[in-house]
């Protein structure tokens, strides 16, 4: 039986192995993805100076209708993909570094990526 320790061990080298070779700067800012049992949640940061540009979430106010007409935990992260987008463009940044963290471009984090390039993000 693998132990909780080894586990979160596992979890936390690959995400180092998979942010060895991604950082953001002010032009290209990384857009990571936290996933949750219930939750997704994206954000733009800006590695050369610490700072995050935009968020987005399934708990942001913009999204709480269409949150409540969609079924599915895909189908949600695709339209936070669109909304991190959205914000992106407003904030006049057109392409991203895509940051997975530990995650398997797989599912939820594959469909919030495919919203993100719906929405007119290049990455």
């Amino acid at each position: 039986m693998i132990k909780k320790d080894n586990i979160l061990k596992r979890k936390i080298k690959r995400a180092f192995r998979n942010r060895k070779n991604i950082s953001g700067t002010t032009e290209k800012p990384r857009l990571t993805v936290f996933r949750s049992l219930n939750h997704m949640y994206a954000q733009l940061i800006d590695d050369s100076c610490g700072k995050t540009l935009a968020s987005a979430s399934t708990k942001s106010k913009e999204l709480l209708d269409d949150i409540k007409n969609v079924k599915g935990k895909i189908e949600k992260a695709k339209l936070v993909g669109k909304l991190i987008a959205k914000k992106a463009l407003e904030a006049n940044l057109s392409s991203v570094v895509f940051d997975r963290g530990s995650y398997i471009y797989h599912g939820r984090v594959k469909a919030l990526a495919e919203g993100a390039r719906e929405g007119g993000l290049k990455f």
